[in-house]
């Protein structure tokens, strides 16, 4: 299935296509901040609908993901890394996508904070 998100603002807009069998919420110091529920795909299955330019990255920590937000709204809809089998993959934030409920998706607990 082929999904449509973006920002607030709408200045981050991107479609992401396979299945969303489940969500992740981490409590790491970021994604408790932002409150975000996580899809990962490959990063093949996310296209881009603005240019990248309009999202910002933000790197903390390890600096193994990029955190990338919207300048304008401050909304965090994806982020990128490399999985640990080698794959460029894109972290979603569910909660950016349209049309979905999100009370039907199960949710994983990650505990981000004990890395």
């Amino acid at each position: 299935m082929k999904y449509v998100g973006s920002c607030h603002c709408g200045k981050v807009k991107f479609e992401a296509e396979g299945e969303i069998e489940s969500g992740l919420a981490c409590n790491c110091s970021m994604c408790q901040r932002k409150g975000s529920l996580l899809w990962f795909v490959p990063r093949t299955s996310m296209q881009l609908l603005t240019p990248e330019e309009n999202s910002k990255p933000y790197l903390f920590n390890k600096h193994k993901i990029e955190h990338r937000f919207c300048p304008n709204c401050g909304i965090h809809p994806y982020a990128e890394a490399i999985a640990p089998d080698g794959t460029p993959t894109a972290a979603i934030n569910l909660r950016c996508i349209e049309g979905i409920d999100l009370s039907a998706i199960p949710v994983h607990h990650y505990d981000g904070r004990a890395i």
